[in-house]
Order: C-alpha cells, then structure tokens, then sequence
C-alpha cells in the first residue's frame, strides 16, 4: 500500500515525534480504493530552524518516488515539537474537493 511506504519513509527519514498519514482520495473524483491524494502531519526535531519551504521540500525529496508516480497531491503540516504543543485543535483540516476536471 502507498499509504504504508509514505508512513514508513517518513519514520526513517524524520523519526517524527508524531505522525499521520491520511488517505484522502475518497474526498476526490477518483475511483472507490485509490491512493492518490493524502495528509501528511509530522512533528519533527529536524525541522527546528528550518523554514516552511525547506521542510516541505525535505518530505518531497523523501517522497520523491510516490510523487513522481502513483499521488497526485500531498498535503503537508510539518511542525516542529513547539509548534505542535501550541496547536489547540490539531493540523488544519483539508477543504472538501471542488470536483477537479469536472468544473471546466
């Protein structure tokens, strides 16, 4: 499963403090069973003093397999242990799908 590399390639590369990795295909126009699109959450020591756009690219760079082949869209809340224990209500959550190519 993707779901399970992407979960298993993180905890490697970041030994994350927490993690999450959420298959969200089922909010898209997709068929019933896809892993194309997901949530990432991960709580990380090595993003202390890294900026939003390093650490994303860090997990791309990870990522880069399932990127380039199998997900087409990857939605990341990296944090680092601080600004995860000033988070009341968790990661933000993801806006429902506006139908892709079935708006146009």
């Amino acid at each position: 499963m993707i779901q399970d590399r992407i979960k298993e390639k993180l905890l490697q590369a970041f030994e994350p403090l927490h993690l999450e990795v959420v298959n969200e295909s089922y909010m898209h126009n997709v068929p019933a069973g896809s892993e194309s699109h997901f949530k990432v959450v991960i709580v990380s020591e090595q993003f202390d003093g890294v900026r939003l756009l390093g650490r994303h690219r860090a997990v791309n760079a990870v990522l880069a397999d399932e990127l380039s082949n199998n997900v087409h869209a990857l939605a990341m809340h990296t944090y680092t242990e601080s600004e995860w224990q000033n988070l009341f209500d968790g990661a933000p959550s993801t806006p429902s799908c506006r139908g892709g190519s079935k708006l146009g």
